[in-house]
């Protein structure tokens, strides 16, 4: 694995660095859409609507539409303004027992590893959440938004779990419910008696993708079989990726400057900026030198060029 952020967790006046790292991945078998006729790769485009020209994507913004038409362009600087809790932070907020936390805000979940020397804040801190029984809210800035969180424990490693916002899951308000009749105690019980038949300790070990390992099958045979529907990729190309990919890497981009970019002190930001005075000053300099002796050159008089002695022909022109 490959951390994606680092940090430290603001646990009142400890501090306990930290690397983040994705604690999940996915084995969904990804499709390229691809010409029926011949099996060449689809192409996607940014093509300005506009102007028609293809936009680098260097040279694209964002955009808000709002419902009666009016659309405002923003840049990086403008998302730059915008309120964020502390980028290389993770401030603990408050502490709350783990059954108050409805799954269904629970959303994408990282690995915290220990970044320091000596660990032992890291184990103190995991020791706590564990003792105590209690979940730490925090807040977490990745990729230009601040997050809502849950902090926990899992056998010794702290967990994050980035939560969604309430306003961002949906009240579920139907209708057919208002009126139903409430279950009799007969109902109740021969419902419960099927429950307790067939409970157990959940094992995610006995539970397989089916859908993905037949889909693996499928492929395994095709490729096995060929046909007029199995085409030899002659060379992988990155030119003209989908344009999710192309985001991905940009997101990943954005990630790595927001991460990297307070690490700089200011002793170095001050010796970088005089050694780009100096570098400019000298290129101002040789440029004003180079100036000048190029005026000094128009100015003078030439001078008459030598006759040149007329060049003797080969015995080869000769036989010519």
């Amino acid at each position: 694995m490959r951390s994606i952020w680092k940090g430290a967790i603001a646990f009142g006046l400890v501090n306990v660095p930290v690397k983040v790292y994705s604690a999940t991945e996915s084995h969904d078998i990804r499709f390229h859409q691809v010409h029926a006729a011949d099996g060449g790769r689809i192409r996607y485009q940014r093509v300005c609507s506009e102007c028609g020209e293809i936009v680098p994507f260097q040279d694209i913004d964002k955009a808000y539409e709002s419902d009666d038409g009016v659309r405002v362009v923003l840049t990086d600087d403008d998302f730059e303004k915008l309120p964020a809790a502390e980028k290389h932070e993770i401030p603990v907020l408050q502490f709350v027992p783990i059954e108050q936390i409805d799954p269904i805000l629970f959303e994408k979940t990282y690995y915290l590893e220990p970044d320091s020397a000596s660990p032992k804040a890291y184990a103190l801190l995991a020791a706590t959440l564990e003792r105590s029984d209690r979940t730490a809210l925090v807040h977490f800035t990745l990729r230009q938004r601040t997050r809502l969180a849950a902090l926990r424990t899992t056998d010794g490693v702290l967990v994050l779990q980035a939560l969604l916002w309430p306003d961002e899951v949906r009240a579920a308000e139907f209708g057919a419910l208002d009126d139903v009749a409430a279950p009799t105690d007969k109902e109740l019980a021969m419902a419960e008696t099927l429950v307790e038949s067939m409970s157990e300790d959940f094992d995610p070990a006995e539970f397989t993708d089916e859908y993905q390992l037949e889909l693996r099958a499928l492929l395994d045979d095709a490729i096995e079989r060929g046909g007029e529907k199995v085409f030899q990729v002659a060379e992988a190309s990155t030119e003209g990726e989908d344009a999710e990919v192309l985001d991905l890497v940009a997101a990943l981009q954005r990630s790595v400057k927001a991460a990297g970019g307070k690490q700089d002190s200011d002793d170095q930001d001050s010796g970088t900026n005089k050694a780009a005075t100096k570098k400019a000053a000298t290129k101002s300099t040789g440029r004003n030198a180079s100036a000048k002796k190029t005026a000094a050159k128009k100015t003078a008089p030439k001078k008459a060029a030598p006759k040149k002695a007329a060049p003797k022909k080969s015995a080869a022109r000769k036989r010519a």
